[in-house]
């Protein structure tokens, strides 16, 4: 497991404030964490703000 998925369940609940904060287009629902999920996670955050993969694991490898 890498670091971005260790930060995700490490920090969630502070992580999904940053979220919210930098793309306030996501939701509670959006940003539904279930353990085991990062990837997903990661899918429907890419998939709601249009940025890239990478872009998202980088906004989380820098928390």
């Amino acid at each position: 497991m890498g670091s971005t998925e260790d930060k995700i369940k490490g920090n969630w609940n502070e992580l999904k404030g940053k979220f919210k904060q930098k793309f306030g287009e996501l939701t509670d629902d959006d940003l539904a964490y279930a353990e085991g999920k990062e990837d997903e996670l990661i899918g429907k955050i890419q998939k709601k703000t249009g940025k890239a993969k990478e872009e998202i694991k980088k906004f989380i490898d820098e928390f």
